[in-house]
């Protein structure tokens, strides 16, 4: 008979004045300042039953990073954030790693020049992050998403002068990043980070701006201004939930043609011809839909965690230097049914870069042909907690299919 797995413990804070905050997070650090502001988001009107707190919880804007908010009658445009729909894809391939080349660097400087990744701004130069002439799958995917667009704009003209097209199949910045790994047989998967670049960043930001100017007089009753809501039945919720879905399909096409754009690049690299879509997962962890939890229609914001419905397959990376994880849900009802989204930050960038070097990048990342230079000090593995105590954390949130490696990283 096999042995039974222990379920982690779940630490539950009761919120006066508010609902209690359930959480996952069983050996893992948890700050303060991401307490704090847990209780204050639990402590709003409209939460529904608790709020669910993933693993790799650590403080962010207004809401915190790695908590489920299920509301009634509300939206929270700050939980959801402005990477909206960002998340993760990931997909097996017919290739060994004994197929890979000795040499990988030549590899990872195909995935550059095929996906463009980074920024410049600034003295009229273009942004080498966005097309100048995109392809011609990144014009039929915008071409199916801009009948929703035009009708965004109509009523928001400002959006129009974002970067929409050209961003569209393009990696960013930040902790976005394209992995070639190895999984637990030696079989070689592909997968990314990303989201709805800078027209999501503009959405996002428009409607922060807008629950803020709608509850001007009662900005004062809140414990972070990045709290304000929009109520149902408003016209600026009703338009929030029209940009914000259209964002989330922005996000998901931007994944699928970035995937594309790789297993070319791939497949132009290496000699041997192969096969993808093996075991294919494409999910969001920056995002907001309507579901059914304890028989009630709710709307669910995943703030960085993972959609873990009993069976869904979903991903949870580690960092530069760590395994990731090809999962399954457990369907846990009081997580409603989700799971973290990554490793989560123990510090932020900016102590990231004071506290660590370049010799330290080397070393943590030895294993992996990647970028080791000071603008991803910020990335080390070192900034971010322990995935291993992370995933132990949530074992009765899903359960582990694929350990993944990376032997290649791109970052932006």
């Amino acid at each position: 008979m096999a042995a039974r797995v222990e379920e982690p413990a779940i630490e539950v804070i009761q919120v006066p004045e508010g609902r209690p905050i359930k959480m996952w997070t069983e050996g893992v650090p948890v700050e303060e300042e991401a307490r704090r502001q847990l209780i204050n988001t639990a402590r709003l009107p409209f939460i529904f039953r608790h709020l669910a707190v993933m693993p790799d919880v650590h403080l962010g804007k207004g809401s915190t990073i790695g908590s489920v908010i299920p509301t009634h009658g509300a939206i929270i445009p700050a939980a959801v954030g402005v990477d909206i729909g960002c998340g993760m894809i990931a997909t097996r391939t017919t290739l060994k790693a004994g197929d890979l080349p000795d040499k990988l660097h030549p590899l990872r400087s195909a995935i550059e020049r095929a996906i463009p990744h980074g920024r410049t701004i600034g003295r009229g130069r273009r942004d080498e992050g966005s097309w100048e002439n995109p392809p011609e799958l990144v014009n039929v995917l915008w071409a199916e998403l801009l009948p929703g667009f035009r009708r965004i704009i109509e009523k928001y003209p400002r959006l129009k002068e974002t970067n929409n097209h050209k961003h569209l199949g393009t990696l960013g910045t930040g902790n976005h990043f394209i992995e070639v790994c190895v999984d637990e047989a030696d079989r070689v998967w592909f997968m990314l980070h990303s989201g709805s670049r800078g027209v999501g960043n503009a959405i996002g930001n428009t409607f922060i701006e807008l629950a803020q100017a709608d509850m001007r007089q009662h900005l004062a009753n809140l414990p972070d201004r990045d709290l304000a809501y929009l109520e149902e039945g408003s016209v600026h919720f009703a338009d929030y939930l029209e940009a914000v879905g259209w964002a989330q399909r922005y996000a998901r096409s931007n994944r699928t043609a970035m995937m594309a754009n790789l297993v070319a690049a791939v497949r132009r690299e290496l000699a041997r011809p192969f096969s993808v879509d093996l075991e294919a997962v494409n999910c969001h962890h920056n995002y907001v839909q309507r579901e059914c939890h304890f028989g009630s229609e709710v709307y669910v914001t995943r703030k960085g965690a993972v959609s873990a419905r009993q069976g869904e397959l979903g991903i949870i990376p580690g960092s530069m230097g760590t395994q990731s994880y090809i999962v399954r849900g457990l369907g846990n009802a009081e997580s409603f049914c989700s799971c973290s989204h990554g490793a989560g930050r123990t510090m932020s960038r900016n102590q990231a870069r004071r506290r660590f070097t370049v010799a330290d990048q080397e070393r943590a990342t030895a294993h992996v042909e990647c970028r080791k230079d000071r603008e991803v000090i910020d990335e080390i593995p070192m900034a971010y907690k322990n995935i291993d105590a992370v995933m132990n954390a949530q074992r009765s949130l899903v359960e582990v299919v694929h350990t993944l490696r990376q032997v290649v990283c791109v970052k932006g």
